[in-house]
Order: structure tokens, then sequence, then C-alpha cells
């Protein structure tokens, strides 16, 4: 990454303002700089488990440091930050839909859909990125037309927010003999720098729980799987994915005095908190 200045591609015009801590509609505390303005930035990012990495200032869409990071790579569940974009584009957040075997017939993680319940697409998303559902995925994609209708939408979408080397191949992140998904550490933040243009997926990024139909009449609470959202000075929020193709993947994004910051991971053969952490520490000392 040495020798020039690269950028993030910019295949959608993006509106996104900073003031007094709002991003996108959501209040984001403020948090102090961990730099001393004083002291020299750090010369060299931290190492980590993550084979790929990149780190980028989401408001100028200057990539600041990465290793590897336009090599190609499964991305696991992170690619449903993609179906999320499309169904708020197509879906009324409030449309009712009735959960099929079909649907709740999958590998989990899953969130736990119940045949015949019925959900809203709020919900279904809430289920899609807090707790990495693909049962909530399946049941979305219905929704769209099918999973090979969600994956093509994915697709176009992928393409017209200037993520040319990406291709899902499921609305979930499952891999599999013929319906692998690839995507680059810096198309994943080319999206993920888009999705922040939706309230509602900065929204339910950023909430530590949210309640969500039990499938029996009841509410249970749907609690976010990310480590960082609860422990992140100025964490915006972020998702995870695993599969045994994509071993550990996890983008994260937080923001500071004004600098707005993503952080993706890819192919991490151990847990991957230390490492954003840190790499976001970097990132904002920069």
């Amino acid at each position: 990454m040495a020798g020039r200045v690269r950028w993030l591609s910019a295949g959608l015009v993006l509106a996104i303002g900073v003031t007094a801590g709002v991003t996108a509609g959501v209040a984001v505390t403020p948090a102090p700089a961990t730099a001393d303005p004083g002291q020299p930035a750090a010369v060299a990012p931290p190492d980590g488990p993550a084979k790929a990495w990149l780190v980028a200032d989401m408001v100028s869409g200057r990539i600041l440091g990465g290793q590897d990071p336009y090599g190609s790579y499964a991305p696991a569940s992170t690619i449903k930050a993609l179906l999320a974009m499309v169904v708020l584009d197509q879906v009324n957040p409030a449309a009712a839909v009735r959960a099929t075997a079909s649907s709740t017939d999958v590998e989990c993680s899953c969130v736990g859909l119940v045949p015949g319940a019925v959900y809203t697409t709020r919900q279904l998303l809430d289920g899609l990125l807090m707790r990495s559902g693909n049962d909530a995925a399946n049941l979305l994609a219905e929704i769209l037309g099918g999973n090979q209708v969600a994956v093509a939408k994915m697709n176009a979408k992928a393409y017209q927010v200037g993520a040319r080397s990406t291709r899902a191949g499921s609305p979930s992140g499952l891999d599999g003999p013929g319906w692998e998904s690839v995507t680059t550490p810096h198309d994943l933040a080319v999206i993920y720098r888009a999705a922040l243009n939706y309230p509602l997926f900065v929204q339910i990024i950023h909430q530590t729980s949210a309640p969500f139909p039990d499938g029996n009449g009841g509410v249970k609470m749907l609690s976010s799987q990310d480590r960082l959202l609860s422990s992140y000075p100025g964490f915006i929020g972020g998702k995870t994915g695993f599969t045994n193709l994509a071993q550990e993947t996890y983008v994260a994004m937080a923001q500071r005095d004004g600098k707005r910051l993503v952080v993706v991971q890819m192919y991490g053969r151990d847990a991957l908190w230390d490492q954003a952490r840190e790499l976001l520490d970097w990132g904002f000392a920069q």
C-alpha cells in the first residue's frame, strides 16, 4: 500500500454528514481521539489474524492502509449488507410476511423463525443484521422473488455502488459448490460505505438489542453479536461472518472528531475483535 494514495471506488454519490455525533439519523456518542496531537502518528498498522484487511476513511474515500485489499475472498455473512440494501430499496419495512418451511430449512446461524409465524420486514432485517440469521435471509429473499432473483439483485446493487469485484452466490453468504460468493476487502468497504446512506440500516447495526416475535405469540429479545458495539468509543456498527471457506470475516465502522473509518478483515484464522479495535485506533491516529 505504500508509495501512492489509494481511494475507494465511487460508484455511488454519497451524502453522509457528521453533525454533533449523528450518523445517518442515529446518534453516536462522540469519542475523544486516542492519539496525542503532539505525538507522531503510528508508522505501521498492527498485525493480527486476518490474512487480508483494509482501513479506509469513509468521508474522503481514502484508503489509509491494507494488506491484500484487492485480493478475492469469500465474504460469509458480511455480504448480507447487500441483501439489506436491496430489501430497503424495494420493500416497505412495515410489510408483513409469513415464514415458510423452506425459509427455515437452512444451515444456521439462525434467528429462530417459526414456519407459519408472521414477521415484518423490519423484524427480519433485525434478525439478519444483529444475529446474522440465515433463515431471515432466506425469507427476505422469498419476498424479493426467490433466491436466484435476490442474488441477481444483490449483484446488480454491488455493481451500482462500485463493488465491481463482488459476486454474491447466496442471499446469506453461505457457500458451497456452485453458489460461492466472492469479494475483496476494498469492495466490502465500498458496500458498507454505501449502506450508511440507509438510516434504517445504520439504526439496526447500532442497536444492542431489539424485540423479536418468538413464533408462539410472545416476544424475545435479540442481542447484537458485535462485541465492539458496547465497548469501542464512537462505534457505529458492523457485521460478522464465518464459513469454513471464508473463515472469520468482519466489517467495523466508527467515528471520532469528524473522521469516519471502516475496517474490513477477511480470512481470519482466529477471532478478529482485538485486531479490529487496534486497526481503528491506528486509523484514527493517522
